[in-house]
């Protein structure tokens, strides 16, 4: 408990970049917490930690570094996109303070709970089990996975910026970097599953995880509203969503536009 106390108030910290852009709440705010958290488990169990706590701490530095990495250069070096996004994502000047507090702490709870794993596994002193390898060989193909089909994205828009993406990984799913983000937390959970030895450890685990699988849900949601209104009228694309499910392979799930508790 007093790990996930100490995790809580780094998530706090960081991510109150969010006061002086309300979007950054849940972009550089969420990469930059994940990196910190990353760093601080690597600090505080730094006597004790073995070989594969410090790749756990690893992968959390570089999945949030590269994340929020990604976003901050798209926002400074993209116009068009930026563009784009002024009339799709509020900049939240006329929200009340109360409610940009309460987004900030949710955020930050949200955060701690989907790192949970990481610390609760550095903080059992029995040998690694095959969970936590297994955990890491999955996070290490989440990121890698979301990697790739962020970097084919960006060379499509390249060479076509006014058209939708449906090659690479897209051609398996629509969302390809939410899916890869899934995994990566999939592996998260895995890792540590074998040192939840109390109530709170499963409590705030599996909150973490369900959230984030919601939120990148909600994520799909938003972007598919967004390419229905600027390609609708396009036969490929509408080829392309009738045929492609949105998030996960070999699911037939191709909508999820009108599942409006999908929200966020």
């Amino acid at each position: 408990m007093n790990w996930f106390v100490v995790m809580l108030c780094i998530a706090l910290v960081v991510s109150a970049i969010g006061f002086y852009k309300y979007v950054y709440f849940i972009s550089l705010g969420y990469g930059f917490s994940i990196a910190a958290i990353g760093i601080v488990s690597f600090i505080i169990f730094r006597e004790s930690i073995d070989a594969l706590g410090i790749i756990l701490c690893l992968l959390l530095f570089l999945y949030g570094n590269r994340l929020s990495g990604y976003l901050l250069i798209r926002e400074l070096k993209s116009n068009s996109y930026n563009n784009k996004m002024k009339g799709e994502i509020s900049d939240g000047k006329n929200m009340k303070l109360p409610v940009k507090l309460a987004i900030w702490i949710t955020c930050a709870l949200l955060y701690a709970c989907q790192t949970a794993p990481v610390y609760f596994r550095l903080n059992e002193d029995n040998e690694a089990p095959v969970s936590l390898i297994i955990g890491i060989l999955v996070m290490v193909f989440g990121v890698t996975f979301e990697t790739v089909a962020d970097i084919q994205k960006n060379n499509a828009k390249k060479s076509a910026p006014n058209t939708f993406v449906s090659t690479g990984l897209f051609k398996i799913v629509r969302c390809p970097n939410y899916l890869g983000e899934m995994i990566f937390w999939t592996g998260v959970l895995i890792s540590g599953i074998c040192a939840f030895d109390s109530v709170p450890g499963w409590i705030f685990s599996i909150l973490g995880y369900l959230g984030i699988i919601y939120v990148m849900f909600s994520g799909a949601r938003r972007l598919e509203i967004r390419q229905n209104k600027h390609y609708g009228e396009d036969p490929k694309y509408q080829e392309y969503v009738k045929t492609t499910p949105i998030m996960i392979p070999f699911i037939p799930l191709y909508s999820v536009e009108k599942h409006k508790w999908l929200i966020g």
